[in-house]
């Protein structure tokens, strides 16, 4: 993109103005987040919250990926959906939320859903992506493909009470010289069918999908900046019943 295209106007620089006081950000962070391309891999629970502080934050395009449709039960945790979009595409809603929120930002809608035959395609045309659907064949596809294409991955899940948060780089080594684990390394295999259940059958409270929805944000958004250290090769788990957060690491497996 030409740099004259992501300099900022006075209106962005008085939007953005407590990011751009941020040393760590500034004038070149947010021109950064304005030249990125993010895929966000769903429009609900998680993806709400997400796609949401992205657009705030000033991601210059956003990519949602998402076959559903707005229903009533959805608005107890998807909120950037109303009462009004009941019935609408989800994607078509979330879209216009985010022009609501910040016109500046360019959304791309992709109404089908990702499969491991179309993942390639999409995760090839974006920065980073970040994974919020709720099934692991989902979750497969999505990771083979970014890995495939050497994209950063911010992939998250919840459970009832409880949810979980890793970064994945697999195509770049760390401090030590080695690759990093990929999805695969953390997650095998999937589990049997019916041992996890949906939120349909098991239910989920609504603020836990915008906690993790939001520290997903955090983590694009330190990835696409360069600050901080990204969640790579550590599994973040939080216990919202518990109020507490805890960190595992893990690597690549040994071939």
């Amino acid at each position: 993109m030409d740099d004259r295209v992501t300099q900022l106007d006075p209106g962005e620089l008085e939007r953005y103005a407590r990011h751009i006081v941020l040393p760590e950000i500034g004038g070149p962070g947010q021109q950064k987040l304005k030249r990125a391309r993010v895929l966000v891999i769903g429009a609900g629970g998680l993806g709400a919250p997400l796609i949401a502080y992205l657009a705030a934050a000033g991601v210059g395009t956003l990519g949602i990926v998402d076959d559903d449709k707005v229903s009533l039960s959805n608005l107890q945790r998807q909120v950037i959906h109303d009462t009004d979009s009941v019935g609408k595409p989800k994607t078509e809603s979330a879209a216009t939320a985010v022009g609501r929120l910040n016109p500046n930002v360019h959304v791309i809608v992709h109404d089908h859903r990702i499969t491991g035959a179309n993942a390639a395609e999409l995760a090839g045309g974006y920065d980073v992506v970040a994974d919020g659907s709720d099934n692991f064949d989902t979750r497969y596809a999505v990771a083979d493909a970014c890995e495939a294409a050497c994209k950063p991955l911010v992939t998250a899940a919840v459970g009832r009470f409880d949810g979980t948060l890793t970064v994945l780089r697999p195509f770049e080594a760390n401090a030590e010289g080695k690759l990093n684990p990929g999805y695969r390394d953390l997650f095998p295999e999937p589990p049997p069918a019916g041992m996890v259940p949906s939120c349909v059958e098991a239910g989920v409270l609504g603020a836990l999908t915008g906690v993790m929805g939001t520290l997903q944000a955090m983590e694009v958004i330190k990835i696409i900046t360069g600050i901080g250290e990204p969640l790579v090769g550590r599994l973040l788990m939080y216990d919202a019943l518990g109020a507490r957060f805890d960190t595992v690491r893990y690597k690549r497996a040994e071939t």
